[in-house]
């Protein structure tokens, strides 16, 4: 069975070098976060690898991640492909004055025609574990709508406030909406946002979705009428939390899948050192070799 990982990627910056946190090393090798995800991808069954990005960077890109990914692919059998998220690629004229894209469900719309087969999405700068990605691999197999849960406690900055998707689920366990909560610390073990208590085991979005091919023709509908109900043009973003809502009220089924595993992010310059302190202890536990993929290359 085909399954595709989409990794949205479009905003990594058009400089590479320092400060692009998509590329800061964070493994023994000098393995980025986006090789852990791959990684774990197609060890869990995934066999095409799509990246979203702009034709900006493609050239960058291909030199520093893509073409080492497809050369790795192509020993497994597993196909990749480059989706381009582009401002103008709307069916309207661009709003005056409107500078970048409009958001993650652009940025899979642009898979239309690359993407036929049920797919999940991640970001390309998160670290999702790879339970997340085994318990994904078997949601697709469904062709179901789902998202990958991660405990709140899992995925908090020691450095600052970030802001997550607190999900809200009912009796079954299905999804019935995200509540976006912004500037959320650890304080000791406890978490707060804006000086009121939130559940640390409350199971948070990390934008890790399951979607039916079917999805894409669903976002594409969904998109022209965004556009034209856009309260403000030059800000306004189309975005798959809000898409996933929709559905939700419309009646569609969305599962949660929880998983225990760690979320690691770059959020803050500070983070790093905590980031590449827990990849050294998932290494120790033999959780990876230190040649990464050496495990799935036979």
């Amino acid at each position: 069975m085909k399954k595709t990982l989409a990794i949205l990627a479009a905003g990594i910056g058009s400089r590479f070098g320092g400060g692009i946190k998509q590329l800061e090393p964070v493994g023994p090798c000098g393995e980025i976060i986006i090789d852990y995800s791959i990684h774990d991808a197609i060890k869990a069954g995934f066999n095409k690898i799509v990246f979203i990005i702009r034709k900006a960077i493609y050239a960058d890109f291909e030199e520093m991640i893509g073409g080492r990914i497809r050369r790795l692919c192509e020993k497994l059998d597993v196909e990749t492909e480059y989706a381009f998220q582009e401002i103008e690629n709307i069916p309207c004229d661009v709003p005056e004055g409107r500078t970048k894209p409009w958001g993650t469900g652009q940025a899979v719309l642009a898979c239309k025609g690359i993407i036929r087969e049920p797919f999940a999405v991640i970001n390309a700068d998160d670290y999702y574990g790879k339970h997340g990605f085994a318990i994904a691999s078997r949601q697709l197999e469904k062709g179901t709508y789902a998202m990958v849960g991660y405990i709140l406690g899992n995925t908090l900055s020691d450095n600052g406030g970030v802001t997550r998707g607190i999900c809200r689920r009912d009796e079954s366990g299905a999804l019935i909406g995200i509540d976006e909560t912004k500037d959320i610390v650890k304080a000791g073990e406890k978490a707060l946002a804006n000086g009121k208590l939130i559940d640390i085991d409350s199971l948070a979005s990390m934008n890790f979705w399951c979607f039916p091919a079917s999805f894409i023709d669903e976002i594409e509908t969904g998109f022209a009428v965004f556009l034209k109900n856009m309260s403000n043009p030059l800000k306004d973003e189309y975005l798959l939390p809000t898409i996933v809502d929709g559905l939700i009220k419309r009646g569609e089924k969305v599962d949660v899948l929880p998983t225990d595993d760690k979320w690691f992010g770059v959020t803050y310059r500070e983070d790093k050192p905590v980031v590449v302190e827990s990849f050294r202890r998932l290494y120790a536990k033999g959780e990876y070799s230190n040649e990464l993929y050496s495990d799935i290359i036979k």
